[in-house]
């Protein structure tokens, strides 16, 4: 695949997780037309390592080579303030903007707080924000995505789900076990995944599962189990 848009399409890079909505979101805009020229992801630069997820950056390189993309990392702080964090999107925006990058897409389905956000930000610049995504049945999507492609849970929300779901496979069977109340698309932070195959890569992403490491994560101590997933030699 290409990075380029194509056509009229305005140039949009994409934020990108390395998990299921992301992949559902690129899948979008190439059907779509507009493919992103760029994938955009956080790492902690005390890690090396997605603060969410927990996946490694040499993870998420490998994804971007088979999917044929190019991938920027802004690194921030374990420690990080939120005017820190900040100030990095911001930078990278600006410099974006002057690339000729007219929007950011995100794959956000229905949080409203989370994209009056991510508008807020995009206020004072000249990229927009963009949402391929938004207001599908997480039901569905979650089903869509299960069907199309191949991904591993490699973090979950201790406090929705048990240790167990962590490492599993994102199929039909990770989905009728989820319980009352969570969401099939984890929109609301309940797990993440790694996206390692499906129709939008060139070649999958060959991995292999590491120990399960649970983490007191945030200000209010919510243990999180993560599956620690490497690159297959």
């Amino acid at each position: 695949m290409a990075g380029t848009a194509d056509g009229d399409s305005p140039p949009t890079v994409l934020s990108w997780s390395g998990g299921k909505d992301a992949s559902y979101a690129l899948r979008e805009l190439i059907e779509s037309g507009n493919e992103p020229v760029e994938l955009l992801t956080t790492v902690s630069a005390d890690t090396g390592r997605s603060s969410m997820h927990g996946v490694r950056r040499a993870l998420y390189e490998r994804q971007a080579a088979a999917l044929d993309l190019p991938i920027r990392f802004v690194e921030i702080p374990d420690d990080a303030s939120n005017d820190e964090y900040e100030s990095a999107m911001a930078e990278a925006t600006a410099e974006y903007e002057q690339r000729g990058v007219q929007r950011i897409a995100f794959a956000d389905l229905y949080l409203e707080d989370v994209r009056a956000y991510r508008e807020e930000r995009l206020a004072d610049t000249g990229v927009e924000g963009h949402w391929p995504i938004w207001g599908r049945d997480t039901g569905t999507v979650a089903r869509e995505f299960a069907d199309a492609f191949e991904a591993i849970v490699v973090a979950v929300d201790g406090e929705a789900l048990d240790a167990s779901f962590a490492g599993r496979r994102l199929d039909a069977d990770f989905l009728a076990d989820l319980p009352q109340g969570v969401d099939p698309c984890g929109e609301d932070g309940e797990f993440h995944t790694f996206v390692s195959d499906g129709p939008i890569f060139d070649r999958a992403v060959a991995v292999e599962c590491g120990e399960r490491v649970t983490k007191q994560v945030g200000p209010d101590d919510t243990p999180v189990h993560y599956w620690d997933l490497l690159l297959q030699a």
